[in-house]
């Protein structure tokens, strides 16, 4: 978060985090609309975003990132949650530029996310082979990300 966000919209941020970590999503949902009220971010936005995605509000979901980008189009987050929700609706060729450009970000902390992703879609498309690029990538990128390792493992196996 910025560090010009003043403190009670982070500490509203912190509450919708801490509220949604504990499965509390409208709770959450309304501490990230607190905090948009006082200082709009990327970050509240996105977070609004996943919190609306937990409650099967895929629609404002992406809707939510997509104003997080207009904010802060470096912030890869949401370019990764957007991907991610057109998967779950079905929508795997929008998902896969969303996907690419979250890889390509300049800031974004989980960067193996977007390769994981496109892993799964690719998997879900019977293509294996790019499947298995993208997690090599992602387990460049984090070598300690055990899913990616364990999902590797397993559609190698399956060449084998």
């Amino acid at each position: 978060m910025p560090d010009d966000v003043p403190e009670e919209a982070k500490r509203y941020f912190q509450l919708g985090y801490e509220a949604q970590m504990s499965g509390r999503l409208d709770e959450a949902v309304a501490h990230y609309r607190s905090s948009i009220a006082i200082r709009p971010t990327a970050e509240a936005h996105t977070f609004l975003g996943w919190a609306l995605s937990f409650l099967g509000r895929h629609a404002e979901a992406i809707d939510e990132c997509q104003v997080a980008i207009s904010i802060d189009p470096d912030f890869g987050n949401p370019y990764n949650d957007i991907g991610a929700y057109l998967i779950e609706l079905g929508r795997d060729e929008e998902a896969i530029g969303w996907l690419e450009r979250a890889k390509t970000a300049r800031r974004y902390e989980p960067r193996h996310f977007p390769y994981f992703n496109l892993a799964r879609l690719y998997v879900k498309r019977h293509r294996i082979g790019e499947a298995i690029r993208e997690l090599r990538g992602a387990i460049e990128l984090e070598p300690g990300y055990t899913p990616a390792r364990r999902e590797l493992h397993r559609l190698l196996g399956m060449l084998n």
